[in-house]
């Protein structure tokens, strides 16, 4: 026996040998939709840790479930942090959608699938009226608005979400493992309605390379600028950064201006602009604003704007170019509060009339939303601002939109700490 008390002891005293055994990463997540402006199409877009088959499964509601599949590419995005963290970026275009069904699908592999998710395909006709929700600057630490865009997005209040640019705060930290984190909290959102975004400062790390890789907007243009038509309005993406992170390649200013001035030049055929009156922009930094925080377009005249004299040659900004193109309506974000201007161009306010401002106004509107919720909270304002500013708060919140007709589009804010909305009518420039 008592050899026995000494063997027994000796095994539990041996601490045992494990081999660590590496997991394994087939699993989807961060599964978001897009839009690729093509009738009748979506883009799912997911991520996964090993390399596996890009598969999207899916069904009109109601019908026989998974009755037909879509098969596209992963892709290897290595990370620029210390790790060099390894992930594959699926992305798979739906084709041949019945414009305004629903659809039920899941996504990955035969080494793993996604939760089932739900998407209504997109109306392509020119007289739908689409209903977004739009904001900036929305964060993985205090995403105030996050909570309600969620079950706004669960009951089916918006057609698509517009992200104008600043994701994360930031994608790049920890190894790229908080832009994980923050694309998980939006799939919640992002895998139900398209997901449209435009770049920020927030995202210049590594030369915007977790942006242009976690993200698939339409072009061919790693979604920095882009272009798309809903209803009766035709929608611009435009990366502001090009004017201010001149070491990633001062060619792309200019690139982008000349698309631009292009895209405008198109949208604005007597055909195309019957069709789509509405030509509303989208981009992060604004060309005016009137907080007090010491930033462009607060401390000195906005780049984009005005454009740079620093460089040879001179960038031109964006303000000329949209006034003479005839922009309705200009969406920022980077501020971190909300501010609704009048009508105006050149630092001057062009009002409709005296009692209805926004009926046939006479220069585009611009909005800035930047005050959904991040790590660095909301901004002050100027006490004194200039007479082209209509309407403002600090509080959190986000814009909702809904393009009504051709001659009508309707913009309220809400108020995630109030639960208000601040409500406003922007008739369409008359022709």
């Amino acid at each position: 026996m008592p050899p026995l008390y000494a063997a027994y002891a000796m095994v539990t005293l041996t601490p045992m040998l494990v081999l660590g055994v590496p997991p394994v990463w087939t699993q989807p997540e961060q599964v978001h939709l897009s839009y690729t402006g093509v009738s009748g199409s979506m883009e799912v877009t997911w991520t996964t840790f090993n390399k596996t088959e890009s598969t999207v499964e899916y069904s009109l509601w109601g019908g026989r479930l998974f009755d037909m599949t879509a098969k596209g590419n992963g892709t290897l995005f290595v990370d620029s942090g210390e790790e060099k963290r390894k992930m594959f970026i699926h992305r798979v275009i739906l084709t041949g959608l019945k414009p305004a069904s629903a659809y039920v699908y899941h996504c990955g592999s035969d080494a793993g699938w996604s939760d089932m998710f739900s998407f209504t395909a997109l109306n392509d006709s020119t007289t739908f009226s689409p209903r977004f929700a739009l904001y900036g600057d929305l964060g993985n630490e205090n995403p105030q608005s996050l909570a309600r865009l969620q079950k706004e997005t669960q009951l089916g209040m918006y057609d698509v979400i517009l992200h104008i640019g600043d994701f994360a705060y930031d994608m790049h930290e920890d190894n790229a493992r908080i832009g994980d984190e923050f694309m998980r909290q939006i799939q919640s959102i992002a895998a139900y309605v398209p997901y449209m975004t435009c770049p920020g400062n927030h995202e210049s790390a590594y030369n915007f390379s977790n942006y242009r890789n976690r993200f698939s907007m339409p072009g061919q243009t790693e979604s920095l600028w882009y272009s798309w038509n809903l209803g009766p309005a035709h929608i611009i993406s435009l990366s502001t950064e090009v004017y201010f992170y001149l070491i990633f390649g001062q060619e792309l200013l200019f690139k982008q201006y000349e698309w631009l001035k292009k895209d405008l030049e198109e949208a604005n055929m007597p055909e195309n602009r019957a069709a789509r009156p509405w030509i509303i922009t989208m981009g992060h930094r604004p060309m005016y604003c009137s907080d007090d925080d010491q930033d462009d377009c607060t401390k000195f005249d906005s780049f984009v704007r005005l454009g740079r004299n620093d460089t040879k040659p001179s960038a031109p900004g964006l303000e000329d170019l949209f006034y003479h193109y005839g922009v309705d309506l200009e969406l920022w974000a980077h501020e971190h509060t909300y501010e609704r201007l009048w009508p105006v161009y050149r630092n001057k306010v062009c009002n409709g009339s005296t009692d209805q401002p926004y009926m046939n106004p006479k220069a585009p509107v611009h909005i800035i939303t930047g005050s959904a919720g991040c790590r660095e909270k909301t901004d002050r304002f100027n006490p004194n601002p200039k007479d082209w500013s209509a309407f403002r708060s600090t509080d959190y919140g986000y814009t909702r939109m809904q393009v009504v007709n051709t001659t009508h589009l309707y913009l309220e804010q809400v108020s995630d700490d109030q639960d208000l909305m601040f409500r406003g009518l922007h008739p369409r420039l008359a022709r």
